[in-house]
């Protein structure tokens, strides 16, 4: 009989150890998107206090206003569309593995897209249009293979429009009118069924591509 009790005692032991660990790890991946979600707050002017809420001391980042979480409190949206923001893009967005939804469109933020958003590999909408953003469309983004928006229109983005994003098949969205872009139009994979009046705008942009009669670098510096 003591032998019997002894493995059950063992069981639930190890039981408990197994849970205690996971509860760890899921704190560890609550405190690290805080983590870098903070460091987005500190690098943004917020004149309106949308993000007065953001109180880094918390467990998780969950109760945030404009934060969505899943049932393992994961980050999966992140909703500050027309808040009134300014400042810049922070590479610590790349840590939210769980982000669905980036909305920040109709801001006033500045500087270049963070090449680590290609980390986020489960993100199906990015929308930062109408902004003020400059430099290149980040080539990182080819990773995001649930991306299905992908709106960057009325900002100064400039250089090519990636080549690599012809491979992204989920795409059914893409806008990037009215940048600086140059080169010429895709018209391979999702970038068959986008229309033109996407790419209006941009007075360097060349196209639709002629596959095997222009350069794709045409005019493109």
């Amino acid at each position: 009989m003591s032998t019997r009790n002894s493995r059950w005692e063992l069981f639930f032991l190890a039981a408990s150890l197994i849970s205690l660990t996971l509860a760890l790890l899921g704190l560890t991946e609550a405190n690290s998107e805080g983590d870098a979600l903070h460091a987005l707050r500190q690098s943004l002017s917020d004149p309106d206090h949308v993000l007065q809420s953001w109180d880094p001391t918390l467990v998780n980042p969950c109760t945030w206003f404009h934060v969505t979480c899943n049932q393992h409190n994961q980050v999966t949206r992140l909703d500050l569309g027309n808040s009134n923001l300014s400042g810049h893009l922070v590479p610590e967005l790349g840590k939210l593995q769980h982000l669905q939804y980036l909305e920040l469109y109709k801001n006033e933020i500045q500087g270049t897209i963070p090449f680590e958003l290609g980390n986020l590999k489960s993100l199906i909408s990015l929308d930062l249009y109408s902004n003020n953003l400059t430099g290149k469309i980040p080539s990182s983004l080819v990773k995001l293979k649930s991306l299905v928006f992908l709106r960057l229109n009325e900002n100064q983005l400039t250089g090519p429009i990636p080549r690599e994003l012809t491979a992204v098949s989920s795409l059914k969205v893409v806008d990037v009118s009215s940048n600086d872009l140059c080169g010429t139009i895709p018209v391979e994979g999702p970038f068959e069924h986008i229309p033109m009046q996407n790419f209006e705008n941009n007075l360097r942009l060349e196209g639709p591509e002629l596959l095997g009669l222009a350069s794709y670098d045409t005019n493109c510096t």
